[in-house]
């Protein structure tokens, strides 16, 4: 691994001019400041201090990669555009050990697509609407009255416990109450150490998180096996990943469907709960944005025949100062401010070669927090998205990504959210205390600490 870091570090070579940048110490390159933590409403001190020594492009070596980091939109959007022919995504090594090598990050082309659309049969559209909708209707009115009951949670303990339980179960029927091996305390460790320097030794936070991989994985293909044997269908994702294996001409294998189920249920617990928690704090420091709320739900209340009846699809798409409200926080939370892709080839851009091998890193919080293109950009204002699209990305607003790796599970995220702040403005009395701080590495926001006092109405 040294050696591989000396000699990326090293080859800088290029057949045409370079961007400016630094490629720091010998061995670990600039990776010790990229991985400091810093506050949430900020671009990261590792992208600013460059960006206004260097400009919008500029190079770095992080993790023995030599990487080129964009924050300029047009250079952004056309690195998006020419994804599958001059870049595809790639990320570092080690963050491939974190989350599989046959993770649904490591495929491109027709395997990507293939298992995209395994995904959109689990959260695509047309289960939105049926019975998706009636389940998460059920989870969050159930979760929401257990809250109430203990009177004051932890809002990022309870609303990632809520999403999990949820979701292990669509995906493989998982009950953690029921299970002798706790899945969720083995994410809790993989989580500790996602974003750590990776140094794979016994008491490091990186050997920590791969450890809770390791945990957490067996419990998926222990489940995978006992399925395997079984013909007693359980309507799950699970059981669509079994025939999809089962097939002769088949795609899928079973170490890329146990680190399809792992990769999910990250990312729909972990991120979606973080919004959450984000989403509730903003709203609770600006009442005059609580009051349009209770306004646009109460209206909702009011046209119903009963008044204590489930959310419909046509009331959730009706909902659209809630959409402004989670546009607003996703774009401030800048849950994953990082997009990596990998140059196939030379690509000339703006007058500079980013060489063939090298990642380049777009910087989507930099946009996001730019007075250029959002007024008073550090200021929660969901009224800003007045009259906007609010359903789609663009070069200045990359919440879900952007190109056509656009997040599968962005729309089922709005529904969680909507869906949640619907009971909680309409059901219940609730008040946000503070218990800690918001602190951010790259690539995740850590908003711990956060109770909320609840009780029905």
């Amino acid at each position: 691994m040294e050696g591989h870091w000396i000699y990326t570090q090293a080859n800088t070579r290029c057949n045409g001019k370079l961007p400016p940048g630094s490629m720091g110490y010998p061995i670990i390159g600039e990776t010790i400041e990229f991985f400091s933590p810093y506050s949430l409403h900020d671009i990261p001190p590792f992208v600013r201090k460059r960006m206004t020594r260097y400009g919008s492009l500029f190079r770095t070596n992080v993790v023995g990669r030599n990487v080129v980091v964009s924050t300029d939109p047009e250079i952004n959007h056309f690195i998006f555009q020419q994804e599958g022919t001059s870049f595809l995504i790639s990320y570092t090594q080690s963050f491939n050990e974190i989350f599989g090598q046959q993770s649904l990050i490591s495929y491109h082309g027709m395997v990507h697509k293939y298992l995209r659309n395994l995904i959109l049969q689990l959260v695509g559209p047309e289960n939105l609407k049926g019975k998706l909708m009636y389940e998460i209707n059920e989870a969050t009115r159930r979760h929401l009255h257990s809250w109430a009951r203990h009177g004051t949670v932890d809002i990022k303990e309870v609303t990632s416990e809520m999403i999990f339980e949820y979701f292990a179960k669509k995906l493989i029927s998982y009950d953690e109450s029921n299970a002798p091996r706790k899945l969720r305390e083995n994410y809790k460790a993989f989580m500790d150490g996602l974003i750590s320097f990776p140094l794979n030794i016994p008491g490091t936070a990186y050997h920590a998180c791969l450890q809770g991989r390791k945990n957490a994985t067996k419990v998926i293909k222990d489940i995978f096996e006992e399925r395997r044997k079984s013909t007693t269908p359980h309507q799950d994702f699970l059981d669509l990943l079994l025939e999809e294996v089962r097939k002769e001409d088949k795609i899928l294998n079973e170490a890329i469907a146990v680190d399809l189920v792992f990769m999910l249920l990250f990312a729909t617990h972990e991120t979606t709960s973080s919004a959450m928690t984000l989403l509730i704090k903003f709203i609770s420091d600006h009442p005059e944005v609580l009051a349009e709320l209770v306004k646009e739900h109460e209206t909702i209340l009011r046209s119903r025949d009963n008044e204590d009846g489930e959310i419909t699809w046509q009331e959730y798409k009706s909902m659209t100062f809630t959409h402004m409200v989670i546009n607003e926080t996703v774009r401030l939370a800048n849950i994953v401010p990082g997009i990596f892709r990998q140059a196939m080839k030379d690509v000339e851009v703006k007058g500079y070669t980013i060489p063939a091998g090298w990642t380049v890193m777009v910087v989507p919080s930099v946009l996001h927090l730019s007075p250029t293109e959002y007024d008073d950009p550090l200021a929660f204002n969901p009224f800003r998205w007045k009259g906007k699209d609010l359903h789609a990305g663009s070069k200045t607003f990359m919440a879900f990504g952007g190109g056509v790796r656009l997040c599968v599970g962005a729309d089922i995220a709005k529904l969680l959210m909507a869906n949640f702040l619907h009971y909680l403005i309409t059901k219940y009395r609730w008040t946000v205390t503070k218990g800690g701080d918001i602190i951010r590495k790259p690539g995740l926001v850590f908003p711990n600490g956060w109770h909320i006092k609840i009780s029905e109405k």
